[in-house]
């Protein structure tokens, strides 16, 4: 196998890799976060307000990372540099 065929096989694997991490783990995080504020919820239902405030800007920077997950898989797969260079210098 040549190294053009090698990184096109290494950089699919990797984006794989990344956005199956990459949404498992946020996912878990959010369920975490919302089930304990659905606890604290149920405790203090007068910060209400604050509980839920906190509660987005939380899950916000979750799902963020998420999306940048999703954006390094799509330049891994669309955009690689490496893939170019191996492209350029196979061709000549």
């Amino acid at each position: 196998m040549d190294n053009l065929g090698l990184t096109g096989i290494v950089s699919i694997i990797t984006a794989g890799l990344t956005i199956a991490i990459g949404s498992v783990a946020p996912a878990i995080g959010e369920g975490l976060a919302l089930a304990n504020a659905l606890r604290a919820l149920a405790q203090q239902p007068d910060k209400a307000n604050t509980i839920t405030r906190t509660l987005f800007v939380g899950l916000a920077l979750v799902e963020s990372t998420a999306i940048y997950c999703f954006v390094v898989s799509m330049i891994l797969i669309f955009a690689n540099p490496f893939w170019n260079y191996f492209v350029q210098n196979a061709g000549g």
